[in-house]
């Protein structure tokens, strides 16, 4: 793939896309393919839209792999998309090292094989100490759970002794969900036709720009993600304000 350069006219860019994946199975559908096909036609496309971002300066990428509500599908399938995640991780893995890529994984890692496991902290030990993208797969994850996760941890903290109740503010229940540590998305995009968030980073992406594109994932390639990022570069950001006050700044 080469990289599409985003418009001239953009006036900013996006420090971190978040992207849930929709559409795999459809896209398999329509060509008379099994639903693997379309599994491994999306691995394909989230390569593209990595080196897309790595080329385009973005600080760091979000994918949305497998929901909490994912394992109620087919056995069969679940099991397959375990094993196209290990095969696509160790397929990628040096290309991302090399690319200077960190790799992260968020979500409930105890609902999966251990290994499994033991593949995902093998890619996020290797790129570690790498300084570009940063490259963050949701794997087992929900919105919910992540807030249930967070309150949890503060909750322990109140038992212990160690935190007031009246302390905890959304600053501080932020600090405690994943990805903390980044930026939160300013722009969402999801393909595939549907207009919901489906349990995605939903604290994270209260301010964030969103984006749906009717295109499949497996076809939608750095045109239509250059022309996403294009979209968020017209938006005004308000955060509350009024257009006027955030143009008076």
């Amino acid at each position: 793939m080469s990289a599409t350069a985003p418009a001239e006219s953009i006036g900013h860019f996006p420090r971190h896309i978040a992207i849930i994946m929709d559409g795999n199975g459809r896209w398999a559908k329509r060509r008379g393919l099994p639903r693997s096909a379309g599994h491994r036609a999306g691995v394909r496309a989230a390569r593209d839209a990595v080196e897309w971002c790595g080329a385009n300066g973005i600080g760091a990428l979000s994918l949305f792999a497998f929901s909490s509500e994912n394992w109620n599908r087919p056995r069969r399938e679940v099991s397959l998309l375990m094993s196209l995640f290990v095969e696509a991780l160790e397929k990628e893995i040096d290309a991302l090292n090399r690319n200077n890529v960190r790799l992260r994984f968020v979500g409930d890692r105890l609902r999966l094989a251990a290994g499994l496991r033991d593949s995902l902290e093998a890619g996020e030990r290797v790129t570690a100490a790498n300084t570009g993208l940063s490259l963050n797969i949701a794997m087992a994850y929900g919105g919910r759970w992540d807030l249930a996760v967070a309150a949890r941890s503060l909750a322990q903290k109140v038992a212990d002794g160690d935190l007031q109740p009246d302390a905890i503010d959304e600053a501080m229940l932020g600090d405690a969900l994943c990805l903390a540590d980044l930026p939160e998305p300013d722009l969402l995009i999801r393909t595939g036709g549907e207009h919901r968030l489906s349990n995605f980073l939903i604290w994270q992406l209260a301010y964030s720009e969103l984006y749906f594109s009717d295109v499949f994932w497996p076809d939608f390639d750095a045109e239509n993600l250059s022309g996403a990022v294009s979209a968020f570069g017209e938006r005004q950001r308000r955060y509350g304000l009024t257009g006027d006050q955030v143009g008076a700044g």
